[in-house]
């Protein structure tokens, strides 16, 4: 058996290791967060370009989208392996072994499981958009033609084109069926992700056991991860109230003195709260897979003079 079920209560606990994640090392788990999250943010360069592309050379959506299919391509392949480098450095200094931030890009070396790490990221992919289209094709009439008229006018009209027509801003038929089925289909699938891509990076299994594991553990837990969600939501809900608040108090002070100024002193805030956010919803990620996957820790050996009743 390569994954077990967990009491409701397991939710709970996620949470609450994950909040207590930086504890045992740190300057490794959150150097290797920021950089991760330094990366996200040069990712938003594609946005740059399509706009450069669209207003600077006067190309039309169809070779913006090219350009947002091939960055897109290379975050799948580039992502995983950063993931993976992540869990790798929280797992060694959960366990206490000596890791440092830069171990994040260990994965991008040979011998470092790179194909595999890559092919479940792949994998996911493929699951995801096969699943979305058979919803759509099931059960939201005209909805990729909506949407794909709807990105075009979007992008005529930001190029200086005529405005967007009345009729795309109507919701078509199927519309919240679709949302309803994707939303649960992603929840499901986040505890697929997060079991099987552990299995594929910390457990060494292939790809086709990974995914059979997250599915099955997935499966398995649904009550704890069920609890995981409502704590998730109340937390995201209470963060992003108290970085409101205080954003919104330095952001009032600060342009008191000059509006720059004001903008200077929130930054730091956001910046910490997806530092926040990304250390917690990774540190949940790798003890969901150490509790439904993981080896359990053996006791430590008691004394020759002992034995255990």
């Amino acid at each position: 058996m390569t994954t077990r079920a967990v009491s409701p209560g397991g939710g709970w606990r996620w949470f609450r290791q994950a909040i207590d994640l930086g504890r045992s090392n740190p300057k490794a788990i959150f150097g290797a967060v920021a950089l991760l999250a330094l990366i996200a943010v040069i990712a938003l360069i594609p946005s740059a370009v399509q706009l450069l592309l669209q207003h600077g050379l006067g190309l039309g959506p169809e070779a913006v989208m090219v350009v947002i299919g091939l960055t897109t391509l290379a975050s799948i392949v580039v992502y995983p392996l950063l993931i993976g480098g992540l869990l790798r450095v929280i797992d060694a200094a959960e366990n206490g072994r000596p890791t440092h931030a830069s171990a994040i890009f260990d994965t991008f070396h040979a011998g470092s499981d790179r194909a595999r790490l890559i092919g479940f990221g792949l994998l996911m992919t493929a699951i995801y958009l096969g699943v979305f289209l058979l919803v759509v094709s099931l059960f939201g009439k005209d909805f990729m033609d909506w949407y794909w008229k709807l990105i075009t006018a979007a992008q005529a009209q930001q190029a200086g084109g005529a405005p967007m027509p009345p009729e795309l801003l109507a919701l078509p038929e199927g519309f919240g069926q679709v949302m309803a089925l994707g939303s649960l289909f992603a929840l499901f699938m986040g505890g697929v992700y997060a079991i099987g891509f552990g299995q594929v990076a910390l457990g060494g299994r292939s790809l086709g056991a990974a995914l059979g594991d997250g599915v099955g553990g997935t499966l398995k837990n649904v009550l704890p991860m069920l609890v995981l969600v409502v704590l998730a939501v109340a937390a995201m809900f209470a963060l992003a109230l108290v970085v409101s608040l205080v954003g919104g108090i330095l952001m009032l002070f600060g342009s008191l003195v000059h509006p720059s100024l004001g903008l200077l002193l929130v930054m730091p805030v956001y910046i910490g709260m997806l530092l926040v956010v990304y250390v917690v919803m990774f540190g949940v990620m790798y003890h969901m897979w150490r509790d439904i996957c993981a080896a359990p820790v053996e006791p430590p050996a008691l004394p020759g003079d002992r034995v255990e009743l």
